[in-house]
């Protein structure tokens, strides 16, 4: 069976970190040996690997110069772990996988892919890392993004990809499903009235997430109630309609509470979990133009233009006017699009096809359209 060798920049709580998770313990299970390299930071996701007795190496480096010092010890682990594959996730991930490929005897017999799991990222913090990607960007044997407009936002900054495949993630729909009980422990647990709306918004604080943006939009909205989940939402300034509850590990069964999921990014994302999640509970997306928001949420979602708190105020404001018989048909419509487009065994199944098809021939470096398998 194919081994694969994963390298992440880091295991925080967040996408990429999840679907890596997610998708190592499923190969596993199926037989395909797995070794994840985590590079840096907090591991929370750590025992999730561990329960599927999936190995974890964590070298905690405080920062990227670290690296050069950690590299004979990742050669050491891929000499004695034989992988068929090593994949990078995040551009440290990637960039950390090719200095390994290369590193490590026998590379002929072996491929190397990246991962790309975000699209249009701010320049000025991101410049360098982006811009020696695209130096490397002909070294890895596939590269693999998460959405489409994230692949085009690097092939427009100078990626030249022998072949660029787009696999979207995969929503564990039978983890994220409408459950009513929980929705009504949960509105009960948070004080909120009967038949007020209720929007959720999983993500932690972070720039391209334009917390303050979502947080002005509901600020109108006084018939709204805004749930903020993730890292440093404690610490943000907010109106009386909105509540912060920190990171969770109980999200599945609180999404219940909300009636409208809403991403509010202003650029960066790739494929948003948050979002898809939410759709799979059951729940109404609103998101801004931002990565693949658009393909997630087809017809049945609101998508407005990022950095527009009005226009996002009023998208999430069109909700409130709605009977509770139309939400809740929207609602089913949306985990039917998730179910339909989106389920965590399609995306799995595209990975081990992958991993497990010899590299064909390399597309022209003129031309390397994305491609979705």
């Amino acid at each position: 069976m194919t081994r694969i060798l994963h390298i992440v920049s880091g295991l925080g709580v967040g996408g990429a970190e999840t679907v890596l998770t997610q998708l190592a313990t499923a190969l596993a299970i199926r037989g395909m040996p797995q070794h994840v390299v985590s590079l840096s930071g907090p591991a929370p996701l750590a025992g999730r690997l561990e329960s599927r007795d999936v190995p974890l190496t964590r070298l905690d480096l405080a920062r990227p110069a670290g690296l050069a010092t950690a590299l004979p010890r990742l050669v050491s682990l891929a000499r004695r772990f034989r992988p068929d594959v090593i994949q990078g996730w995040m551009y440290h991930g990637d960039i950390a996988s090719t200095l390994v490929h290369w590193a490590t005897p026998g590379r002929r017999g072996r491929r190397l892919m990246w991962g790309i799991r975000c699209s249009d990222m701010d320049l000025e913090r991101h410049a360098w890392l982006i811009r020696t990607e695209a130096l490397l960007s002909r070294s890895p044997d596939i590269v693999v993004a998460n959405s489409t407009a994230g692949a085009d936002a690097h092939l427009e900054h100078n990626y030249r990809p022998r072949r660029l495949e787009v696999i979207a993630n995969g929503v564990d729909t039978r983890r994220f499903l409408p459950d009513a009980v929980q929705r009504d422990a949960w509105r009960t647990k948070l004080d909120i009235p009967s038949g007020r709306r209720v929007a959720i918004n999983v993500a932690r604080v972070d720039p391209m997430k334009d917390h303050a943006g979502l947080i002005e939009a509901a600020r109108q909205l006084h018939d709204l109630q805004l749930l903020l989940v993730g890292a440093g939402t404690e610490a943000l300034d907010l109106p009386a309609n909105v509540r912060a509850l920190g990171v969770r590990d109980d999200v599945p069964a609180l999404l219940n509470a909300a009636d409208i999921i809403v991403s509010g990014s202003a650029f960066g994302e790739g494929f948003s979990n948050a979002l898809a999640e939410g759709m799979s509970t059951g729940l109404v997306p609103v998101a801004t133009d931002v990565g693949d928001a658009r393909l997630i949420a087809g017809e049945v979602g609101t998508i407005v233009p990022p950095g527009d708190a009005s226009a996002l105020r009023d998208g999430l404001g069109a909700l409130l006017a709605l009977s509770d018989d139309a939400m809740v048909e929207r609602g089913a419509a949306a985990r039917m699009r998730i179910a339909g487009e989106f389920g965590l065994d399609r995306m799995i199944d595209r990975f081990a096809a992958l991993y497990d098809t010899p590299t064909d021939v390399a597309p022209s470096a003129s031309d390397p359209t994305p491609q979705h398998i």
